[in-house]
């Protein structure tokens, strides 16, 4: 692979430099760890799209989708007929990322697979892209999201500022990755990536408040953001151009977001090409927010140690001040979530599951559902968690989303855990095989295990696959509607 350390210029305009990274890696590929980090958020994403399919708000994002129409050019996954690009990238955003069981990257607190992958999928069906396209495509999306949420990351005040603006760099950021992404596997060049770049920047969106106080609206982020990429490529392709300075321009993405903070711009452009943030992104093992992940495993360890539930007095669960607001606040509300949806939202309900004990890696979807989440047995523990800020806690984040927990039991003892690392990360990365369970785990409930089976099979030789066409066929059920 070429030196990619000197595709980038002072005089370009930061969208420049962007563009000429892609079409540097379009031509000469990316590292090995870079590539093999890619397939398995390809084998992760898909997995969530099946497992997302059941769900009412999927049902809904789905009939808009197919009521509207169009030309049959990419699949949805478990609709019985092609989409126009365009919309199964919507529809497959809007699945990848409705369980909250998507990759993260941190401390830019982004979800960016959700956005990219289905966006380049959609794409790259759309223009009969090969598998190696679309493997270098998904790279260089991810770095850009990635890269323009630390650039509104404040070290100073150690979280990302679009988060403290109740902004979701998710969906915002993710809508300029999926541009790139889709722009490379439709075959254009450093311009029509600018350009792709300079479109999107006008569809960028989502805020957080439904994280607070409830409404599904969050489950859209994602399919707007990776519909928005692929209409950004194919609308370039047709002629329309977007602002080379969209970046970092008076009246740019920038100012639009992060208005009076500071800005680090050398975290886009510093070290294109040679210094990779892919392979770092964080999988879940846990399908629930990404704060709750460390008081699962509190949870999880408490019951290790022998902690049964009659033994509990009190629970103090203490976590970074901003995470505290979105799980623990408010407290009343997060104590009795009424829906599996909300308690992934939900440090009490995180910390109750894990003691209790699931499936999967320690907690799984089945441990998430309405009845769940309104058990009286569960009700009854959640009352005794009280959900505080840590001040060591606050240091480590947002690198970390860690968790301390106090335990005070019925015989006068004190129980402390803390978990400072989260699992699925660089320090405690999961397998292989772990990333593996949770895939079949995810797609045995749709799909038949012959096809589960053939499905990881394929995705091991993405690179190699000329086209998606038959990859992609095996995520329509025979029994998937029409319309």
């Amino acid at each position: 692979m070429a030196d990619q350390s000197s595709v980038t210029s002072p005089e370009q305009t930061l969208a420049q430099q962007l563009g000429e990274f892609a079409a540097t890696v379009a031509r000469d590929g990316v590292p090995e760890d870079v590539a093999r980090s890619v397939v398995q958020r390809v084998v992760d994403v898909l997995g969530l799209c099946v497992a997302a399919h059941v769900l009412p708000t999927s049902k809904a994002a789905i009939g808009y989708a197919v009521d509207a129409g169009g030309a049959e050019r990419a699949t949805a996954v478990g609709v019985g007929r092609r989409l126009p690009a365009p919309a199964a990238a919507f529809v497959n955003g809007v699945l990848a990322h409705s369980l909250d069981y998507d990759d993260t990257h941190l401390p830019s607190v982004l979800h960016p697979s959700a956005n990219v992958v289905p966006a380049a999928l959609a794409a790259a069906e759309d223009a009969g892209a090969s598998g190696e396209d679309v493997v270098r495509a998904i790279a260089v999306g991810l770095e850009v999201a990635v890269r323009l949420g630390m650039a509104g990351y404040d070290e100073k005040l150690g979280n990302s500022v679009f988060f403290e603006h109740g902004q979701h760099a998710t969906s915002i950021c993710g809508a300029m990755g999926a541009a790139v992404a889709a722009a490379m596997v439709q075959g254009l060049d450093a311009d029509g990536v600018v350009h792709s770049l300079g479109l999107a920047a006008s569809r960028a969106s989502g805020i957080l408040e439904a994280n607070r106080t409830g409404g599904t609206v969050k489950r859209l982020h994602c399919g707007w953001a990776a519909e928005a990429g692929v209409a950004a490529a194919q609308l370039v392709k047709r002629g329309f151009t977007g602002p080379p300075s969209v970046l970092e321009g008076r009246f740019g993405f920038f100012e639009a977001w992060l208005h009076g903070s500071r800005i680090d711009y050398d975290a886009v452009s510093v070290g294109l090409g040679t210094e990779w943030a892919v392979p770092g992104i964080f999988f879940k093992p846990y399908p629930a927010n990404h704060f709750t992940h460390a008081a699962v495993d509190a949870g999880i360890e408490l019951r290790e140690r022998g902690v049964r539930p009659d033994d509990i007095v009190r629970l103090e669960l203490g976590v970074p001040a901003a995470a505290q607001r979105t799980i623990g606040q408010p407290i009343e509300v997060k104590r009795a979530p009424y829906t599996g949806y909300q308690a992934q939202f939900s440090g009490p309900y995180a910390l109750v599951a894990g003691l209790l004990g699931g499936g999967g890696l320690g907690v799984a979807l089945s441990d998430y559902t309405d009845a769940l989440a309104q058990d009286p047995q569960r009700r009854a523990l959640m009352a005794k968690v009280d959900v505080v800020a840590d001040p060591e806690c606050d240091e480590i984040f947002p690198h970390q989303f860690p968790a301390k927990v106090v335990a005070e039991l019925t015989d006068g003892r004190t129980e402390h855990v803390a978990i400072l690392a989260n699992r699925g990360g660089p320090q405690r990365p999961l397998s292989d095989e772990e990333l593996a369970v949770k895939f079949r785990e995810n797609a045995s409930g749709e799909l038949a295990g012959p096809v589960v089976n053939d499905i990881e099979v394929r995705l091991r030789d993405l690179r190699s696959m000329t086209s998606l066409d038959e990859l992609m066929s095996l995520f329509v059920p025979t029994s998937a509607p029409r319309a």
